[in-house]
Formats: C-alpha cells, structure tokens, sequence
C-alpha cells in the first residue's frame, strides 16, 4: 500500500491562514491563489513548499520506493499522491471561492481518492502473496522495529518511531539526507500548532468574526452558527439526494461559506492571530522549523532530478 495515498490533506503547519475548532487546530484553506503561484528557487534561505511541491517531492519518493523494491525482488507500483486541489479545501472555513465553485467540499476529490485506494496493484499485489512471502513484502517495503527505530519526543508530549529499514526509509534517506534528523524534523514541526491553536480559538476577535461570518450565512438562506457545523451536517443536508444534486447543493452551499469567510473579517482575523501567535510561541522552535524547511528543499531538489516534476499536479 502506499504511504502517501490519495486523500486531501489540507493546508500544512507552515500557512499564515489557519482558523481552529475549539478541539482541533485546522488550517483554513484557500489562502493561496488558486493558481498556487511558484516562489522563487530556493537561494539560501529556507522556506515552505508550495503544494505543487510538495506533489513533486512525494513522486520523488514513489519513484525510489519502486526502485528499492525492485532491487529487493519485489514489484512495486508507484502510486498516485494528492493533488494540488486534493490539498485545499479541508481547512476550517473555505477561502477560495474559485476552489469552492470548483470543487464544493471536495466530494469528487474523496470518490477518486477512494477508487485510487480500491484499485491500487500494491495491495492487489500483496493479497495474492503466501503468508510468508507477505511478511518479507512487508519487512521490505516498511521495514521491522526490530531492526531499530527512529523516536522523537513531542513538543506537547508524547512519542513517535518509525523503523531505520526498509525501502520507505531508505526513498526518505535518499530524499532528505538524514533519515533521523528529517523524521525529527518534521514530527517536531507537525505538532507545534498546538502551541497556540486554544489561544486563537478563545480570543473574542475570532468569535466576532465567526459571528459576522454567521450572519453574513444566514443573509445568503444558509443558517449554520460555524463552518464546523456545515461539515457535521454535511451527510444530512445532502441525504437522499442524486449524485448531481447533492453536487450541487455543496457548490452552492461552499461559494457560500468562502464568500463570507472573505467578505467579513474571519479569514483576515484568523491569518492576523495565527501569524503573531506563531511570532509569539514558537521561538524555541526556530532551528526545527529551518532544518524542516532546508531539508524539505533538499528533498525537492532531489526528487526533481529523477523526474519527479514532470508530470501534471
């Protein structure tokens, strides 16, 4: 099975457009121009990838985990990755209203990821293996603990491991030069919006601009108090419906959402508070966030030289 799969992912830990639930930090989506413009090469200093990027270097990865295998005896197929649009839109509150009359709350971004999964030739593969030759598929591709790991003790608590071996360490070795210090890295950067994710959602300049952003719904015949109330009602709303008119309702229903989201402050508030909070709170994270950033070029770098950025995102 591979690793990356083929669902939306939503904004990364990077984005100065991110809004919170009152239990879970989410990224507000959109906040990039639909175009997801390149920035320019990277020149020394560190910074994030773009999503088309971030496509590129999970190819790459694909690409060396085929090789790997191969070299170890086995098949492998590379698998498809999320998309550009497969990365937006699972946010707190919808932004682009581009996205939105494109995509709705991404229904058919689910329905293939889902078929991407029903017909991926890896685990196809792997079912009509014995037994035991599907242990040594698996130690293959995914390595054993018993082999060694790799642990990271989390900002907030809490541990992490993943196994030195196999071929998915082994494509993350050859893409960021450091297995160890990368898997650090990244779980260290990944977990940080907890830092300052309750502070946003309990300072009263975010609940007024859910409360605009409410009414403003509420004008356009839409009565949900919270973008997180459309995406608990999302299956009720739609029941019953055909596949076309349940496509249609969310269209309308997300234009909607990121109409208000950017008419009233609540898109402008959420990225003010996030990018002062993250100012603020993660100092004593600078040195992750610029070996995360360094390495993550590396890796693009890398995965561009197998040929990883030719195809479309």
């Amino acid at each position: 099975m591979t690793r990356n799969g083929h669902g939306r992912t939503g904004a990364l830990f990077a984005s100065l457009c991110a809004a919170l639930t009152a239990a879970t930090a989410v990224a507000v989506s959109g906040c990039a121009s639909p175009a997801d413009p390149e920035p320019a090469r990277y020149t020394g200093e560190p910074r994030d990838l773009t999503y088309a990027e971030q496509v590129t270097v999970e190819r790459g990865e694909e690409i060396l985990v085929e090789k790997c295998m191969k070299e170890k005896g086995f098949p492998y197929w590379t698998g498809p990755v999320a998309s550009v649009a497969d990365r937006q839109g699972n946010g707190y509150v919808l932004t682009d209203v581009a996205w939105a009359k494109e995509y709705g709350y991404g229904r058919e971004l689910d329905e293939r990821a889902e078929r991407a999964r029903r017909e991926d030739r890896n685990i196809a593969y792997a079912g009509t293996l014995a037994e035991r030759d599907l242990v040594r598929y698996n130690t293959a591709l995914d390595g054993t603990p018993s082999n060694g790991v790799v642990t990271v003790d989390l900002p907030l608590g809490g541990t992490v491991w993943t196994p030195r071996d196999g071929c998915r360490a082994t494509a993350m070795k050859e893409l960021y030069g450091d297995l160890p210090a990368w898997f650090r890295a990244k779980k260290t950067v990944q977990s940080l919006t907890a830092l300052y994710a309750p502070e946003i959602v309990a300072d009263a300049r975010f609940k007024r601009a859910v409360e605009d952003w409410a009414a403003c719904m509420r004008e356009a015949g839409h009565p949900y108090d919270t973008p997180l109330e459309i995406r608990e009602k999302r299956s009720a709303i739609t029941e019953g419906m055909s596949p076309a008119a349940a496509r249609a309702t969310e269209v309308r229903l997300a234009v909607a959402e990121a109409t208000c989201a950017n008419g009233t402050a609540l898109a402008r508030t959420a990225r003010s508070l996030e990018h002062r909070l993250r100012s603020e709170r993660l100092r004593p994270y600078r040195d992750d966030i610029a070996a995360f950033r360094r390495m993550n070029l590396t890796a693009l770098a890398r995965a561009e030289a197998l040929g990883a950025g030719t195809a479309s995102p």
